[in-house]
């Protein structure tokens, strides 16, 4: 099979079941805000997904990545049963002694992430949803890493549906803090029970191997600090703005970085199919070209999209939402651009764990985080929610820029100067729409489309090649 069809197959089929996982909740988001009486329940249902989403980058450590890398080492079947049984035992013991702690720590962590200590028993619930969430994650795994295309696409159908037939009645019923945390417990547990009985075969504790596990956390400890790290740059603003804003704002904020993720559709199809790309064509000759290529084009649908984005945020936000929600509009743009560069930077660091290196990843992350966090600390008292987006998205620009610079030093990385042009007309069209335009689509609209038309010019080329790729493989 070609590397390109190899992509472009893995990019819709895997995608596609990631799309429908995120589209599902994208779309509910209008209706779910209906459902409470203020953005203050919102808030506090989204910062319990924060806990969980912190607690999950201790209790997997990194190793799902690296079981990732580890099973495509080599081609022997127990040789791979035998990471998988091993990178699953580590986890649940990971997973059991964070779930402890978590209840343990509940109102130290109520305080802190969601402002009072009243709340300590929904902690409960985030507990078991990052002890399930965790272990599903290994245990999912091999449905991806043999390629199960079919099996993924219903599973992440079926998933998000489940959800809201629990979160919705809940929701009717009055019980608007616990709703969303228990749906998505609920939901955690069948998906994960559907995957322990078709992956069964692949997890044995006798196959459990010592020696594999200590290759496996050379690969993996280095990666904590980096979903640590992008945890502070996509959910600390949300604790932070709970604490110097209130629970109101960080309701807004999460309404309108729910919006602003629209771009995780384009982020979650691209990485659905590129862990499988990525690792089963790391050998190959001209491995840093390819790599560097899709980095590009990538970064231009990217641009593109954000700069359509910006014209129709305003739009969209009175459209969908209550009037409470409105001033939600000015961060939707930086929160929309900053999952796709979170997508650039896995793309570029990717080739630091190809080499088995991932302690540059790390050292780049905590670079731009620490970056995130000073500007959260400066903007959000002056600017609000938009001081937060702000942030978030300089972050992003800092790790992209050092990252392509230190590869590009390395020589395992190649930037062309169409793409320096490129991010230099996005950033100029962001300028002109946050100090003339905003609330005025029209004239936005039209400026998009004269950064499509240059994007279009300037790749022409490779968009010829792809009309003819496509064809040839339908």
């Amino acid at each position: 099979m070609s590397k390109f069809k190899l992509f472009i197959e893995n990019f819709l089929v895997y995608g596609l079941g990631g799309i429908i996982s995120k589209l599902v909740p994208l779309i509910m988001v209008p209706i779910i805000t209906r459902l409470m009486p203020n953005a203050s329940y919102y808030g506090i249902s989204d910062l319990s997904n924060t806990i969980v989403q912190f607690g999950s980058a201790f209790a997997v450590m990194g190793m799902y990545d690296a079981m990732y890398r580890m099973f495509f080492e080599k081609d022997e079947e127990n040789y791979k049963k035998s990471v998988c049984s091993t990178a699953l035992l580590f986890t649940i013991c990971t997973s059991v002694i964070v779930f402890l702690l978590m209840i343990a720590f509940k109102n130290q962590l109520a305080q802190y992430f969601l402002g009072n200590k009243r709340y300590a028993y929904l902690i409960y619930l985030s507990a078991m949803a990052t002890l399930v969430g965790a272990t599903n994650s290994i245990i999912s795994a091999p449905t991806r890493m043999q390629n199960k295309r079919k099996v993924f696409l219903i599973t992440n159908t079926i998933s998000p549906i489940l959800s809201y037939a629990v979160s919705i009645p809940l929701l009717l019923g009055g019980h608007y803090i616990i709703a969303l945390p228990l749906a998505a417990v609920v939901s955690g547990v069948t998906m994960e029970i559907a995957f322990g009985v078709m992956n069964c075969s692949w997890f044995k504790v006798k196959e459990f191997d010592v020696r594999l596990l200590r290759q496996l956390l050379v690969i993996a400890v280095p990666l904590l600090p980096n979903f640590l790290i992008y945890w502070v740059f996509n959910s600390c603003d949300k604790v932070m703005i709970t604490n110097l804003l209130g629970v109101d704002a960080a309701g807004i904020y999460s309404v309108s970085s729910k919006l602003g993720h629209c771009s995780q559709l384009i982020y979650t199809a691209f990485a659905g199919g590129w862990q499988y790309f990525a690792f089963s064509t790391m050998n190959e000759e001209n491995q840093v070209e390819s790599n560097s290529k899709i980095f590009e084009y990538l970064a231009i649908v990217s641009f593109a999209a954000t700069a359509f984005i910006c014209a129709w945020s305003d739009p969209i936000f009175k459209i969908l939402f209550t009037k409470e929600y409105w001033g939600g509009y000015i961060s939707a743009p930086y929160l929309f651009m900053a999952p796709l560069l979170q997508m650039l930077f896995q793309v570029a660091g990717n080739q630091f764990l190809i080499i088995k290196k991932t302690w540059p990843n790390m050292l780049i992350l905590f670079g731009g985080a620490l970056l995130n966090l000073a500007l959260n600390f400066v903007l959000i008292p002056q600017l609000g929610i938009e001081g937060a987006s702000i942030a978030t998205l300089s972050g992003y620009i800092a790790v992209n820029i050092v990252c392509m610079l230190a590869l590009k030093k390395m020589e395992l990385m190649v930037i062309s100067k169409r793409l320096v042009c490129s991010a230099i007309l996005i950033f100029l069209y962001m300028v002109i729409w946050r100090r003339m335009l905003l609330t005025s689509s029209l004239i936005g609209t039209g400026m998009a489309f004269f950064v499509l038309a240059v994007y279009l010019i300037l790749y022409k080329r490779e968009i010829k090649q792809l009309l003819k790729g496509l064809r040839r493989i339908r």
